[in-house]
């Protein structure tokens, strides 16, 4: 037996424990049929812990998620009412996600949006606009933009409040984000959409330089260059001419989101951010207080979130590829949960329900 890998298991708020107990027993079925042990340390993160520490982001958790080999994160936050409660700077957005991403440098944020056509039923899209399904990948830088910017608010000479963000990139930010974006596209259809707004922000016109120049490396990528505004209607529109897209950050959150819409809903969206050193996984949804402690969620992005740790963290893609094959089986097989829209010849279960079906799927998977 080979040295357990140890995964710091972050479950969040609202529904994120509830997702979280499904997707961990991925691991359990893992080990039980490979040469792998995992050791999975459960840390305070987000609304809770603010509550229960003082902070979001405790010191306790930033020491585990140092010495772990991976890291896998549940949502965070709560209602608006709720967070009111909280001060600003330690909301969990502020006070954790982001120390989070800054901590480990996850520039790279890998958000699948993935469709067969067998769960097309999903998309509120039309079948002949979805054809053989949706395999797009986002790909996000995660760390720079005018989410990190220097930020100032208050009341000017004139006696007005005024707000003031800054939106900032270095060449060595956005090169090794589009280096992910080539490579990635070199190992599917060698095709990457470049989205920007370079005919209004510098910011974009200065990424497209940078990508002219990494463009060289890759010649066997075709490159397709789309303002951020064109590609939020051909998604909708015609999204099987996407396949590898790049983006800075606050595009790439924009666009994602409308990924999950595409889709259906981002309950059917897990994500990957990974650094040099270090990954952390996490649904790309919120943590939906609306919904929690009724059994409803579906767990399908925390536990996609899991298969793409297996892959890209510890290099089990065939495993990966199971707990994949598992999660589209059920859905096939005419099951879903409440929370997502489904046919109305689909049987619905519970939370717990579905993760025990995608648990039996996978243990026949692995045998």
């Amino acid at each position: 037996m080979t040295n357990a890998l140890r995964v710091a298991v972050l479950p969040g708020d609202a529904i994120g424990p509830e997702i979280m107990a499904q997707a961990i027993r991925v691991f359990d079925i893992v080990q039980k049929h490979r040469d792998v042990a995992f050791d999975l340390i459960e840390c305070p993160f987000g609304a809770g812990a603010y509550f229960s520490h003082g902070t979001a982001f405790p010191e306790e958790t930033r020491t585990t998620c140092d010495a772990v080999d991976a890291i896998l994160k549940g949502p965070v936050g709560l209602s608006h009412e709720e967070s009111k409660i909280i001060p600003v700077e330690e909301q969990p957005e502020r006070g954790a996600i982001l120390p989070l991403r800054a901590r480990y440098n996850t520039f790279a944020n890998f958000r699948p949006i993935f469709l067969s056509r067998q769960m097309a039923h999903f998309s509120p899209l039309k079948e002949s606009i979805i054809g053989d399904g949706i395999d797009i990948l986002l790909i996000r830088e995660l760390v720079g933009g005018l989410y990190f910017g220097e930020k100032e608010r208050g009341v000017n000479s004139d006696g007005q409040r005024y707000v003031r963000e800054v939106l900032e990139y270095d060449e060595i930010q956005v090169r090794q984000v589009l280096r992910v974006g080539f490579e990635q596209a070199m190992l599917r259809k060698k095709r990457l959409h470049n989205i920007h707004k370079s005919n209004v922000l510098m910011s974009s016109v200065f990424w497209n330089e940078i990508l002219d120049e990494v463009q060289q490396e890759y010649p066997e990528v075709e490159v397709i260059h789309l303002l951020v505004d064109a590609a939020a209607t051909a998604l909708c529109l015609n999204p099987g001419q996407f396949d590898v897209m790049v983006m800075e950050n606050m595009f790439g959150d924009i666009l994602s989101d409308q990924g999950g819409g595409i889709l259906g809903s981002l309950g059917l969206m897990p994500s990957a951010c990974l650094g040099p050193d270090k990954a952390y996984y996490e649904p790309s949804h919120g943590s939906a207080p609306d919904i929690a402690g009724k059994n409803i969620a579906n767990p399908y992005s925390m536990i996609g979130s899991v298969a793409m740790m297996l892959e890209m963290s510890f290099g089990m893609k065939s495993e990966s590829d199971a707990v994949w094959q598992a999660m589209k089986s059920v859905f096939e097989a005419g099951y879903s949960t409440a929370d997502l829209s489904a046919r109305s010849d689909m049987t619905l279960v519970s939370t717990v329900e579905f993760g025990d079906r995608v648990m039996d799927s996978l243990d026949a998977l692995l045998r």
